[in-house]
């Protein structure tokens, strides 16, 4: 049972903290994303999903992705391509693209931030420091 009043004197919160710090990006579009492949069943891409295709693949934070998350954003593209053609994948497609940072609020989320590209910011990860020290 907790015990009622003013907490000991001495006794902080504990609060929680970001592990991590914000990941500044410059605000570029990305240049060196490779192209759609061609669809899985044969069928030519839908005209949205190529327009899809365009934004995320340009993304400035997009220079941070590998191999692996390319292979990610393209099997993303598939379901894409299935919502627009009437499929119900409408909540997966919603999900995976919070996890690519495809909105100003999953970038949030994911501590990612777009920068002046004039501006040279130092970014210095402090995991285990408190406020006093950053």
């Amino acid at each position: 049972m907790p015990v009622r009043g003013p907490a000991p004197a001495g006794h902080r919160r504990r609060t929680n903290r970001p592990v991590h710090e914000w990941t500044d990006v410059p605000d570029v579009p990305f240049t060196g994303a490779p192209k759609l492949p061609p669809r899985p069943d044969g069928r030519p891409w839908p005209a949205w999903t190529k327009a899809w295709w365009a934004a995320v693949s340009t993304m400035p934070h997009a220079v941070l992705w590998h191999p692996p998350d390319w292979r990610f954003a393209m099997d993303t593209a598939v379901l894409v391509a299935a919502g627009h053609e009437g499929g119900r994948v409408a909540s997966e497609v919603r999900q995976r693209e919070r996890v690519m940072g495809t909105t100003v609020d999953a970038r949030r989320g994911l501590r990612i931030r777009y920068v002046d590209p004039g501006v040279q910011v130092a970014v210095v990860a402090c995991v285990s420091c408190g406020p006093a020290d950053r």
